[in-house]
């Protein structure tokens, strides 16, 4: 009943004009911020951040947060139609999204990853309200051995699950950590492996890598002699938008779980839609009865992702709003933003701003359908780009995707390392090497790093910290059983392929 009365009371602050009008503009400059490549709802976010100074603090957070996650979900636009990540969690829905569209899918991706979006970002505002204050204590159980150990998980996870073998992938893990490496040690600050240019002192931007491996590998696929680009068009029907109930058969469970996995690692602060949105992937995979399809155009590799993406993006608002702990550097933005209204985030905030965290809430869901009621009717649109020919499209393409990176650090020498990554990323493409492990090792090189330290540091540098912990045991557990389980499956793969037949004798 007190939720009841506490969600009326939350909607009665959402549905005023100004925070309707806050919503709307949010979710708009959102999706479009998505579609852009290398953009982000991060670069977005801090730019628009200065206009909301003048408004109220409970409209400011209104228009920020749609802002985020109606970035999260335009960014699974690109992803599905040109194989484009806007931003970082976007990254695994190329995996099937993409294909999907070379197979004149497209609009069923889109439409599916418009209803997981909603239906994950929903459920997960729904598991705030209620459970927000001890899933802030829960989180608060994880420290820098739990967090060292869950993304050993996530990592080994990535490797194993996706496309190819577990050599193949767990390579590509160890390439992506030693690219996450590059810049200069924030402890001892040495350059690593900066070969003395001060271009990589910062480190290689997630945005270069992502655009390259992606992006540009694709461009170049495209432009091989024997590819047809022009066919992975097809005639839009306005029928499409209706998913089939094989469709909605093959979502339905993948959306469940994505929302489950996406306000887990929504919680858990430093992990956040990224994180979330890979291991969902390997999820989909492991309990699908049909693994193979995955990589070709499974529709729960896009549904499953997008609603853990969308559900991490939600229940990112909980340590960040009740401990005062962001997950990530757009949860800090907002965190930012809460100080500069004077606003102290903490268990507190609760009692002490219920229009603020009651109505932030309720706008979500509002947020939410306004993406959905958006996003459906441009599905013919975005469809409809495949319809160019590409000898148009992939100059416009490149043209995107060089102001997004050099609009990251406006330095030349980012189009540079972009144009080299995008070789790299075509060769390995060709040798079947799987990008979205390394695009993880990435992103969690430099976290891995700094948790394993500090854990190392506070234990005085014993190593048997990692297996005293309860909660970082039971992980390691399962990252040696997913290591042994499909190392012994590649090597039973190799064992069972039937020998080569001998060429008859001609003596």
């Amino acid at each position: 009943m007190e939720l009841l009365q506490n969600l009326a009371f939350g909607f009665g602050v959402a549905l005023s004009f100004s925070n309707i009008l806050y919503c709307l503009i949010g979710v708009t400059v959102g999706t479009f911020v998505g579609v852009l490549p290398g953009i982000g709802p991060m670069a977005a976010i801090s730019m628009l951040l200065p206009i909301t100074f003048g408004l109220d603090p409970v409209g400011a957070l209104i228009m920020l947060a749609g802002i985020y996650y109606g970035a999260q979900f335009g960014s699974s636009v690109t992803s599905i139609l040109l194989n484009i990540p806007g931003h970082a969690a976007a990254a695994v829905i190329c995996l099937d999204g993409h294909p999907m569209a070379k197979q004149g899918r497209a609009a069923v991706g889109l439409v599916g990853s418009a209803i997981a979006s909603f239906i994950g970002g929903s459920l997960a505002i729904i598991l705030v309200m209620q459970f927000a204050p001890p899933l802030a204590v829960f989180a608060l159980r994880f420290g820098p051995t739990e967090y060292f150990s869950m993304m050993l998980l996530a990592l080994l996870a990535a490797a194993a699950l996706t496309q190819g073998s577990f050599l193949r992938g767990f390579g590509m893990v160890v390439m992506g950590l030693i690219i996450g490496t590059v810049g200069i040690d924030v402890n001892s600050g040495a350059q690593r492996l900066t070969f003395g240019n001060w271009n990589l002192a910062d480190g290689v931007s997630f945005v270069i890598v992502a655009m390259g491996f992606f992006a540009i590998a694709e461009v170049l696929s495209n432009l091989e002699p024997n590819s047809k680009p022009q066919m992975i068009g097809s005639d839009f029907k306005w029928r499409e938008l209706v998913p089939t109930w094989h469709d909605f058969k093959q979502a339905f469970g993948s959306i469940i779980r994505g929302f489950g996995v996406g306000s887990l690692f929504g919680v858990l602060p430093g992990s956040g839609p990224t994180i979330a949105s890979f291991v969902s992937y390997s999820v989909e995979k492991k309990v699908s009865r049909t693994p193979e399809r995955f990589g070709k155009g499974a529709l729960e590799g896009v549904t499953g992702p997008e609603s853990a993406n969308n559900a991490a993006a939600v229940a990112g608002f909980i340590p960040t709003l009740t401990l005062g702990v962001p997950g990530d550097a757009i949860m800090a933005l907002m965190l930012g933003c809460l100080m500069i209204f004077g606003i102290q985030p903490g268990p507190s905030v609760i009692t002490d701003n219920p229009e603020l965290f009651w109505g932030l809430m309720a706008s979500m869901w509002i947020g939410n359908l306004l993406l959905l009621i958006l996003n459906i009717p441009m599905v013919g649109v975005w469809v409809r780009v495949l319809k160019i020919p590409y000898r148009i499209l992939f100059p416009s393409i490149l043209l995107f995707i060089c102001i997004g990176v050099y609009a990251t650090n406006n330095n030349v020498f980012d189009i540079l390392m972009l144009a080299g990554f995008g070789v790299v990323g075509y060769v390995l493409s060709k040798l079947d090497c799987p990008a979205a492990p390394l695009l993880l090792g990435v992103i969690l090189g430099p976290l891995i790093e700094e948790n394993l330290r500090r854990a190392l540091l506070i234990s005085g540098g014993d190593p048997s910290v990692f297996i005293t912990h309860p909660i970082s045991l039971g992980l390691l557990l399962v990252a040696a059983a997913v290591v042994v389980v499909f190392s012994y499956s590649g090597l039973r793969a190799r064992s069972n392929k039937p020998a080569p037949i001998a060429s008859p004798d001609n003596d």
